[in-house]
């Protein structure tokens, strides 16, 4: 009977990851899998009787009070902090299972089990670590902009190879220190390894981070024998596996070069900032947008930064009354995490039919009348497609330099998390507004309501 839960535990995951595929279905999805979750988690406490009846009934009040805090506190311009907080617990979870095993028996394992106890633990040390950094670089408590030591690779090879080293001495010798010193070592990479990266690649980390979790908890599975831990842990490894990938082709880059090349400076006043600008009120945006028949909306962080997705979705709305079609393009990375466009956009009730990806929006900005940009820098970067000497020439943008008109909303000219300038900005058809997102949009439906 436990197996029988076990495998209706995963074929609940399956169903609910399937469903995450499209947003019409993801709530159900998402509520599949979380009872799946819940149903393992049960049948595993029961059949090992490791707790009461009551402390698993308490434990799950505990548990569902602390995430519903979470979920009515936690601003949507903070998912990215929380996904990777959830990331980080993940791999802590996946560290203590393993350790915990290792205590149990008062021996370390050997051989073909003791692999695997060493791979859990220094994938779930990495995933622990490196998250919390990738945390403090979202929340402001850390630079965003790459850090490292002189040597840093070298550092990090080191300390890679402290791990394996100490995993083959475990194994072989079959001794509990050398397991302790993977968890200490392996801390220290994750630490080292994320510290050097930037801002701007930060969405593929946490897709990776998140997938490194996933691993260590289907390693974590192997160690106690638990399939649907096996099967939820691989599910979670490929699925972010293969959003990583799709993340680096989003930006013409290799994972090896987000993760090693320390990519993204400080940003600073780029070469161009000198050169003249048209600048706009916005009295002037109102009157573009009033009189133009089709309208693309593309976001960025800075629309997340300043939470004026509302303020978005109203404008859009009161440019619908007028007849205006109205669509919004989202880049892959735009953001601090795959999907967050989508997800502040979703909040604000955008229709899901009036999302555009990449490849919907380039072929139609040729015959767009009007790109309102808010707080996107990178993504519209034309130097991306014409610069074979700017550090992001190949990675794919969203062409807004094709419509008649551009509109970009956004505080100054600093650059984006690349920490280049963007010619763009520059451009006779592109109109600059300089202001905060949301009291922009709010100023602009003033003023095309009085039109």
């Amino acid at each position: 009977m436990v197996e029988i839960l076990y495998l209706a535990a995963a074929v609940l995951f399956i169903l609910g990851l399937k469903m995450l595929g499209s947003p019409r279905t993801a709530r159900r999805g998402n509520t599949l899998a979380a009872s799946g979750m819940l149903l393992a988690i049960v049948v595993t406490m029961v059949d090992a009787e490791i707790l009461s009846w009551g402390a698993i009934i308490a434990g799950l009040i505990v548990g569902a009070a602390i995430g519903a805090v979470l979920a009515l506190r936690v601003k949507m311009t903070s998912m990215p902090e929380l996904v990777a907080a959830f990331n980080g617990f993940g791999g802590a979870a996946s560290t203590l299972v393993a350790l915990a095993e290792l205590e149990r028996t008062d021996a370390a394992f050997s051989g073909e089990i003791g692999s695997v106890v060493a791979a859990s633990l220094a994938i779930g040390t990495v995933t622990f670590s490196g998250s919390f950094v990738a945390f403090g670089k979202l929340q402001g408590l850390i630079p965003g902009r790459p850090m490292g030591l002189p040597g840093q690779q070298a550092i990090n090879a080191v300390l890679a190879a402290g791990v394996v080293v100490f995993g083959v001495w475990g194994v072989v010798a079959g001794v509990v220190a050398p397991y302790w010193l993977i968890v200490v070592v392996a801390l220290a990479l994750g630490v080292m390894g994320v510290l050097p990266i930037g801002g701007a690649d930060m969405p593929v980390v946490i897709s990776l981070l998140n997938s490194l979790s996933g691993v260590a908890a289907a390693t974590a599975g192997f160690i106690i024998g638990n399939s649907a831990l096996i099967i939820g842990g691989a599910l979670v490894g490929a699925a972010g596996m293969i959003l990583t990938v799709q993340m680096g082709e989003a930006m013409n880059r290799t994972l090896a070069n987000v993760l090693f090349s320390g990519f993204g400076g400080a940003a600073t006043a780029g070469e161009m900032s000198g050169k003249p600008v048209n600048s706009g009120t916005a009295d002037d945006v109102a009157i573009a947008l009033g009189y133009a028949e089709s309208v693309i909306v593309v976001p960025g962080y800075g629309l997340a930064v300043a939470q004026a997705q509302h303020a978005t979705r109203e404008l859009g709305m009161a440019l619908e009354e007028r007849g205006i079609t109205v669509d919004y393009s989202i880049h892959p990375v735009a953001g601090r995490m795959p999907g967050h466009m989508n997800v502040l956009l979703a909040e604000a009730d955008v229709p899901y039919e009036q999302l555009l990806d990449l490849d919907q929006s380039n072929p139609r900005f040729g015959q767009t009348d009007v790109v309102l940009i808010v707080g996107a820098n990178d993504v519209v970067n034309p130097s991306a497609r014409d610069d074979d000497q700017s550090p992001i020439f190949g990675m794919p943008i969203l062409e807004v330099d094709h419509a008649r008109t551009v509109v970009v909303i956004k505080r100054s000219l600093s650059p984006g998390f690349a920490g280049i300038d963007n010619p763009l900005f520059y451009f006779d058809k592109t109109m600059m507004f300089f202001s905060d997102g949301k009291a922009a949009m709010e100023d602009i439906l003033k003023s095309l309501k009085s039109l």
